[in-house]
């Protein structure tokens, strides 16, 4: 879109300006960092060494027009990995109740299935146990194959933090390491994981939508104006 400028005319802008612009950049960066780091699609080691490359190329520039467009460069980095993390997220899957769960990533999504999947097999029970081997028979049956054990391991470590009164451990006397879910039936009614999960992925999923209307990924919704 042009600026409604010929070539030849020259505009003077305030440093004031430049600076004001500059914030605003500075808040739409952190904004998108915060993104990035809440959904999980940077963390750890690879997000801090963008954020120190940004920071210190910033220092480095001298010229105010050179820092506005080197931190804008920066932002394209953050949208396109935001926009490679939307390609690759999984569909939403509908529960038995038809209510929409969108998980943050595929452990999570396995994670949240297999909580639900004890909830039903602890309906009568006084405990409830679930192992490794079973939690690969279960997923296969949703995903077509199962998991590596690697990957079942990793998701019922997930439910563990999910979801406390499921605790995550080694099966007794079991030669093979054999991880397992154990818990008391009535410690799990009285966990509040789903309410307290529903509202996190609630506020994630605001905040990645805010940011793809922003960028014009999507048309904006009524709440947004």
């Amino acid at each position: 879109m042009a600026l409604g400028l010929s070539q030849e005319e020259i505009v003077e802008i305030p440093l004031a300006e430049l600076q004001g612009v500059f914030n605003e950049l500075i808040e739409t960066y952190n904004l998108l960092n915060d993104l990035l780091k809440d959904q999980g699609i940077l963390r750890g080691r690879e997000l801090a060494e963008l954020n120190t490359r940004a920071t210190q190329s910033l220092k480095a520039e001298k010229w105010p027009m050179s820092k506005i467009n080197l931190l804008n460069a920066f932002i394209r980095q953050q949208i396109s990995h935001i926009k490679k993390a939307l390609q690759a997220r999984p569909p939403a899957k509908a529960t038995n109740e038809g209510r929409i769960s969108q998980a943050i990533t595929k452990i999570q999504l396995r994670a949240l299935a297999i909580i639900e999947h004890i909830n039903v097999m602890a309906e009568g029970k006084k405990e409830v146990a679930f192992n490794s081997s079973q939690a690969r028979q279960f997923l296969a049956g949703r995903e077509g194959k199962p998991p590596s054990r690697r990957d079942a391991i990793r998701a019922l470590w997930r439910v563990g933090k999910i979801c406390p009164a499921l605790v995550c451990d080694h099966t007794p006397n079991d030669g093979r390491g054999t991880m397992r879910l154990i818990a008391n039936v009535d410690d799990l009614n009285d966990s509040e994981f789903i309410k307290l999960d529903m509202e996190r992925d609630r506020r994630q999923r605001s905040k990645m939508d805010e940011a793809m209307v922003i960028f014009g990924f999507k048309e904006p919704r009524p709440e947004h104006y």
